[in-house]
């Protein structure tokens, strides 16, 4: 039995000045991720671990068949795959008529890239069905042209869990693989037009359609496939921009993928290179087909945490396409997920430098150094990146962000200075880099700089409830433009009602203006969206004390303080837990010692 990882969530704060924890911009993936954890219900017969020689701390190295077993389970369960693999296939060369064994050695290879073909045949000679074994066999075959073959395996397959999405598409692969173009589209046709996936079935429609010289029925199922994506994704925007350039339309390719690129960083990255050769191929033959269905799988069971199937969908789909990039990154992220740093380089560095997404693998490249605490190499490699792309901002974006996130918020403005040089005239997009820099300007203590920011950030989108928060906080901490700011901070919250660290603000502002009563009802509605923030907690309390509910109030302190404050504000708790605490004026200048971190930034896909 396989244990799905759990998705990776950056929280998106939106206090003013100084609230818990340090939150920074996430970027658009490209497409979900996954990641595998083989977890064994059951111990195979065998040898028992060999205990003749000393242990050392850390170095301990179970021998025999039951020794290798548990090695590789406790590799797979920790996502090393070289391990896992090798362990595991130990263990079967000491018992080969294990079935578990076998199952477990055939997927640990193929989740760690390695030619698994001669163990997918041996798990099919005991389980006919088994999909991934079939599947595998079915990518040999397809490498080897053997389309014939392909065909007749897949026609076998039931069309159940993942293979009703899965086999119709490579059937139809095979179908044109063998020159049957007519009876490959009659495949997908009726897919196209059911409830679920039909975005899906209508894209590999439409490549089959194009790459049979049909380029009006194409162009028929691309259009139901924007119509019906639910959001365009970068490799949908790359099929559709591409056919559009071939078929003599160059503007509307280039907008589609602009449209995309306005709003994202990674893709903005890629947008360039795309459209430098905007009638390439995003699909190129039946083989890059059959790994198209294989990467698009990926990622619909990614999001309904099936991971460890979709981490062998994307080995598969690298074996019949090695140099697919988007595969890659997708993998690199996968590792990345679960802290398996130097698998992900491995996988980023496999993205030629040649291929559109080279920038994207790059960036991401630098993000794996800054968490390994290689933030110095990381930004070197950003600078190289931005000195190989001098008219492109988010190389320099991505560094201040960066530096932000360390709290070197002065190098942090310096690199936001030299990312705002490359914008030419500012546009509503660009509003959260000058957000950003003006966070860097203010925990920088560049005050005058920061409002200068923050007031051009609202310029360009005056209804952003995240400049509306962070300004009018902020003025409220100095008792400046009450009102306004006042005003602005409400208008923050008509338009994230949710959002519990804005509804906080709102709450906080009103204790600092002294309207205690009005405090206390927005403070337990923040405390309510975000029961755990130790600072929404705090100020909840000094809410109650205010009106005279002292005893709820030193619970709230106490709840505070177990859940994990800003160091610099413990001993402030303990204080008031210890002696109460006196009132102080409504609208105290400067900020206020429980609301010390940095707020969030808006997510990531305003940039």
């Amino acid at each position: 039995m396989m244990q799905c990882g759990t998705d990776r969530t950056d929280g998106n704060s939106a206090r003013g000045p100084g609230s818990g924890a340090r939150r920074g911009f996430r970027r658009i993936a490209l497409l979900p991720l996954v990641l595998l954890a083989a977890c064994a219900s059951g111990v195979p017969s065998g040898d028992v671990p060999d205990t003749s020689s000393p242990r050392k701390a850390g170095h301990f190295r179970p021998s025999g068949m039951y020794g290798a077993y548990l090695a590789g389970r406790l590799a797979a369960s920790e996502m090393d795959t070289r391990v896992a693999a090798e362990q595991f296939a130990r263990a079967l060369e000491a018992d080969p008529n294990n079935p578990e064994l076998l199952q477990r050695a055939f997927l640990a290879a193929l989740a760690d890239g390695r030619d698994a073909t001669a163990l997918a045949r041996r798990v099919l000679a005991r389980d006919p069905q088994a999909l991934i074994a079939n599947l595998t066999i079915a990518v040999a075959d397809a490498n080897s042209g053997r389309f014939d073959r392909v065909d007749s395996r897949l026609r076998a397959l039931p069309r159940q869990g993942a293979g009703q999405l899965l086999q119709p598409l490579l059937l139809a692969w095979a179908q044109l693989g063998r020159n049957q173009a007519d009876q490959a589209i009659a495949t997908l046709r009726p897919l196209t037009e059911g409830v679920r996936f039909r975005s899906t079935f209508a894209i590999h429609a439409g490549l089959i359609a194009e790459l049979a010289g049909r380029p009006a029925e194409a162009e028929r199922y691309f259009r139901l496939a924007l119509s019906e994506g639910g959001g365009q994704s970068l490799r949908l925007a790359e099929i559709v921009s591409g056919f559009e350039a071939r078929q003599g339309r160059p503007d509307e390719a280039r907008r589609i993928l602009q449209d995309l690129s306005a709003a994202n960083d990674d893709v903005a990255m890629v947008e360039a290179r795309l459209s430098a050769d905007i009638t390439r191929r995003a699909v190129r033959d039946v083989r890059d087909g059959m790994a198209e269905a294989l990467l698009g799988l990926a990622g619909a069971l990614r999001q309904q945490e099936a991971g460890e199937f979709a981490l062998l969908l994307l080995r598969l789909s690298l074996s019949l396409r090695p140099d697919f990039a988007p595969a890659s990154i997708l993998l690199a992220d996968v590792f990345e997920n679960d802290r398996r740093y130097d698998a992900a380089a491995e996988a980023l560095a496999s993205v030629s430098f040649s291929s559109p997404y080279a920038p994207m693998a790059q960036m991401r490249a630098a993000i794996l150094l800054d968490r390994q605490a290689r933030t110095d190499a990381a930004v070197a490699g950003l600078d190289s990146l931005a000195s190989a792309n001098p008219a492109r901002p988010e190389p320099l974006a991505r560094m201040g962000d960066m530096l932000r996130s360390r709290s070197r918020f002065s190098e942090a403005a310096r690199a936001y200075d030299r990312a705002i040089a490359r914008l030419g005239a500012p546009d509503r997009r660009h509003w959260p880099l000058y957000y950003a820099r003006g966070i860097a300007h203010e925990r920088a203590k560049d005050w005058p700089a920061a409002e200068r920011d923050f007031l051009t950030a609202l310029d360009l989108a005056p209804d952003q409830p995240y400049v509306l928060n962070y300004l009018g906080y902020s003025w409220v901490e100095q008792g400046r433009e009450l009102d306004r700011a006042r005003r602005m901070i409400e208008r923050a919250v008509e338009l994230r009602p949710h959002d519990g660290h804005i509804v906080d603000s709102l709450g906080w502002v009103l204790y600092r203006l002294g309207d205690y009563r009005a405090a206390v009802r927005w403070l337990e509605r923040a405390v309510e969206l975000e029961p755990r923030d130790s600072v929404i907690n705090d100020h909840l309390g000094d809410a109650y004390w205010a009106v005279g509910r002292h005893a709820e109030a030193r619970f709230q302190w106490r709840r505070a303080l177990h859940l994990g404050p800003e160091p610099g504000a413990i001993a402030k708790i303990e204080a008031k837990l210890r002696d109460g605490m006196a009132m102080p004026a409504a609208v105290i200048a400067g900020p206020t010692p429980a609301t010390t971190a940095t707020p969030g930034l808006p997510p990531a896909a305003t940039r």
